[in-house]
């Protein structure tokens, strides 16, 4: 089976190497490349002027799983709220570190609060907005200096929609030299590229180390990404930031996002991801921390919750308890996993299934950890539960869904608990 696998080709492709860089508030650590795992970040879309609202929206993204949440600092107001934020996310127990948003006044911003800099654990840095013409430089060095000054990490992230004219100008009259130009979307990806390397290079020749550098190129078209990270991946070794300028709205958001971030990491590219979806009316913002931790989760590169697999349902299971169980399910384990992933180790690899009747219910149910076939249509009303790849029982009545996760918090207690100091992997 294993020469096949190496023949056929299993599984993503080695991780690009890349240098490691690393986001610290306190005793808290986020490594950023280097092999370390993919990181799951967002961003607040709150005003950060308001310190309680912020922080709170802070505490939900980090409890759902965001490991680097960015926060907009975009006028005196937000940049004086950033350390309040800061203490009133240290009373409520939520060490996530956070990333300022820096365009056009950062560098004035960094210097006329210190305690901003300070609180912040890394800048994000974009080089089309950091100043027009003769101050552009000026005001690049301003904020590189104040990352070394505090020994902060920067992410420098070109944007597709605001790119450094000067720099695509001269690219373009380049361009206009060759013997047989580029296509213009040909010379948009080069200056996207260049703009972030050549930044890059300009930082650490400022002082910046290496190891504090990250990249990005952000475009919202799904190819035009593809694109660009390869090529940028194979020109420099900075840990790469990956994501979609504008994903979108709904499903449309999640699977420009999945496509994207998916042929990219199935290529070894991508050391930190972020979603960016736009959020429907009174939305969770937290839904974006969750479809990250998805792709991660269902390609294999990382756990964050027990998963839960349910059939699409057809004709054969009019009813809606299977797939009403199959929700209660997945919003319980992923509630549970703020204090489970602290109390049981390991829980992040388990298996539930939630079938919909005789069909494949049993044989799917026999491969997860847990699985239930419930009665489809028509069939008799009694929902065997395999443990383990083994019928242990069977459930009938009215209180199926709640002794089914009964039975399940029994298994995690069971079977991921430590034990004399033993931790299950």
């Amino acid at each position: 089976m294993t020469d096949f696998l190496s023949e056929i080709g299993s599984g993503p492709k080695l991780r690009r190497a890349s240098r490691s860089a690393k986001v610290v508030y306190g005793t808290r650590e986020v490594l950023v490349g280097g092999g370390a795992p993919v990181v799951v970040q967002s961003m607040t879309n709150t005003d950060t002027a308001d310190v309680i609202g912020t922080a709170i929206q802070i505490k939900e993204l980090a409890r759902a799983g965001s490991e680097l949440v960015r926060i907009t600092v975009n006028n005196a107001e937000a940049a004086a709220a950033v350390p309040a934020i800061r203490e009133q996310l240290d009373r409520m127990g939520i060490d996530v570190p956070l990333v300022g948003d820096f365009h056009y006044n950062g560098h004035t911003l960094l210097n006329d609060f210190p305690d901003c800099a300070r609180a912040l654990s890394k800048y994000r840095i974009n080089p089309g907005n950091v100043g027009q013409g003769a101050k552009r430089d000026t005001q690049f060095a301003q904020m590189i200096e104040m990352a070394c000054r505090y020994d902060k990490p920067v992410r420098i992230g070109v944007n597709w929609g605001s790119l450094d004219q000067a720099l695509l100008a001269r690219i373009m009259d380049d361009n206009a030299r060759r013997p047989t130009p580029w296509s213009v979307q040909a010379v948009m990806y080069q200056a996207l590229i260049t703009s972030a390397i050549e930044s890059a290079q300009k930082a650490e020749e400022l002082g910046l180390a290496g190891d504090k550098i990250i990249l990005s190129c952000k475009v919202s078209g799904v190819q035009d990404l593809i694109a660009v990270y390869r090529e940028l991946a194979a020109r420099c070794d900075y840990p790469l930031h990956l994501g979609l300028t504008e994903a979108g709205m709904g499903s449309k958001g999640i699977v420009a996002s999945t496509a994207a971030l998916s042929v990219l990491m199935q290529e070894g590219i991508g050391d930190t991801i972020r979603i960016s979806l736009t959020p429907e009316p009174g939305g969770d913002r937290c839904k974006e921390v969750i479809v990250g931790q998805e792709i991660l989760q269902t390609m294999g590169l990382r756990k964050f919750t027990p998963m839960v697999i349910a059939c699409p349902g057809c004709g054969r299971t009019t009813s809606t308890v299977f797939q009403e169980l199959a929700d209660d399910i997945q919003s319980f384990l992923r509630n549970q996993m703020p204090v489970w992933k602290s109390q049981y180790p390991g829980v992040e690899n388990m298996n539930v299934a939630v079938m919909g009747c005789i069909v494949n219910g049993p044989g799917e149910s026999k491969h997860a950890n847990i699985g239930i076939s419930l009665p489809g249509t028509g069939e008799s009303p009694a929902a065997p539960v395999f443990i383990d790849g083994a019928k242990a029982l069977t459930l009938r009545g009215d209180r199926i869904a709640e002794e089914f996760q009964d039975i399940v918090l029994e298994y995690v207690k069971s079977h991921y608990a430590p034990v004399h100091g033993v931790i299950n992997n």
